[in-house]
């Protein structure tokens, strides 16, 4: 397993294309839910991965301050089936996390999270900072992660 952090322009056509791939397969035909995946954000954002061989096996998408909220955001995650219950959710998520935190020196992180998650992201320190609202058709909440709140266990 290798883990990468990269930027757009830095993904191969293969990468963009396995991601792209993940990502489609997760939200649109598992999840049931016909969104607009190429919203114009990949290009300044920095994508987290981990590949097995050539399968692309956990992502995330981090974007910057002001691209989605004020505050940086991380979003897209998945862990490929073959690899769910393993800790790798957990494992991107806290790569992406840090990257924001070490890397771009900010000191919180917004997410819109799906309700059925609101567990996993609580056990990383992220606190509800809203209502439940639809999002795609599927409840979310917004959730937000400061640097001294974050849980490291």
């Amino acid at each position: 397993m290798e883990w990468f952090a990269k930027k757009f322009e830095e993904l191969t056509v293969d990468e963009l294309y396995r991601i792209i791939q993940l990502r489609i397969n997760v939200f649109v035909v598992e999840q049931d839910c016909p969104y607009e995946d190429c919203d114009d954000k990949d290009q300044d954002a920095i994508h987290i991965f981990a590949k097995d061989g050539q399968q692309i096996v956990a992502y995330s998408r981090v974007l910057r301050s002001g691209t989605r909220f004020p505050e940086p955001s991380i979003g897209r995650l998945i862990a490929h089936q073959s690899v769910r219950g393993t800790g790798m959710g957990k494992q991107v998520m806290r790569k992406s996390i840090e990257h924001i935190f070490n890397v771009w020196n900010e000191p919180v992180i917004k997410i819109s999270a799906q309700e059925y998650l609101e567990v996993f992201y609580a056990s990383l320190g992220f606190e509800i900072v809203s209502e439940e609202y639809l999002e795609d058709g599927i409840p979310h909440m917004e959730m937000l992660l400061s640097q001294d709140g974050y849980s490291v266990d």
